[in-house]
């Protein structure tokens, strides 16, 4: 424990903001060793957006139609984001292909809803997912938090959880079940790597 940093985190959104709000709880109690240094979207109108803005985070929004191409928008987020100096970036809700030649090499990591590599790729997110795994019959579903490479929901595996999919289950109530699992796998995967128990990559 001796080794523990404050991660600063940059976080990476297109939607309701509920992981990083869950994010912010956990640093508030002391339960997470991290600083959230800056939030961006890819969206103007979503609620992740206002929950930064209140909790006086530096946040953008960094719009595709505002670029000549996925290419140059990717790389002035994470130019803009590289400014607060982050260790890592975090996707929490960020629905769009990445291209990770702005990362400056740092890691970005990214938290699904099911157990990959099982339902993921190309427009599994969401309920998307929830209601696949039902229509498969499967008896688990869960959370993976994974490394980002090039491809959707395909870099290294950090860690999993799983959750239990019940009987009378329908997309909600799994869904709500599964998103539980996320709030407390994702701040626990961050933990590790501000102790050095969890390292990624040399």
């Amino acid at each position: 424990m001796s080794k523990e940093k404050t991660l600063r985190v940059a976080v990476l959104l297109s939607g309701s903001g509920r992981t990083l709000e869950n994010f912010l709880r956990q640093i508030d109690a002391g339960l997470l060793p991290a600083q959230i240094v800056a939030v961006a979207s890819n969206r103007d109108d979503v609620r992740g957006i206002d929950i930064a803005a209140k909790a006086g985070l530096a946040h953008a929004s960094f719009r595709r139609a505002d670029f000549e191409s996925r290419v140059a928008r990717d790389r002035a987020m994470f130019a803009w984001l590289g400014e607060f100096q982050p260790d890592l970036f975090c996707l929490a809700g960020y629905l769009a292909l990445l291209d990770l030649a702005g990362s400056g090499g740092r890691p970005v990591l990214n938290i699904h809803p099911a157990l990959l590599p099982k339902y993921g790729g190309k427009g599994f997110y969401g309920d998307h997912v929830h209601r696949a795994v039902l229509e498969s019959g499967d008896s688990t579903s869960g959370a993976t938090v994974h490394l980002v490479d090039v491809a959707y929901d395909r870099g290294p595996i950090l860690a999993q959880t799983e959750v239990a999919v019940e009987a009378g289950d329908d997309v909600r109530r799994l869904a709500d079940r599964v998103f539980a699992a996320e709030c407390e796998l994702y701040p626990r995967v961050l933990r590790q790597i501000a102790e050095g128990t969890l390292r990624l990559g040399a």
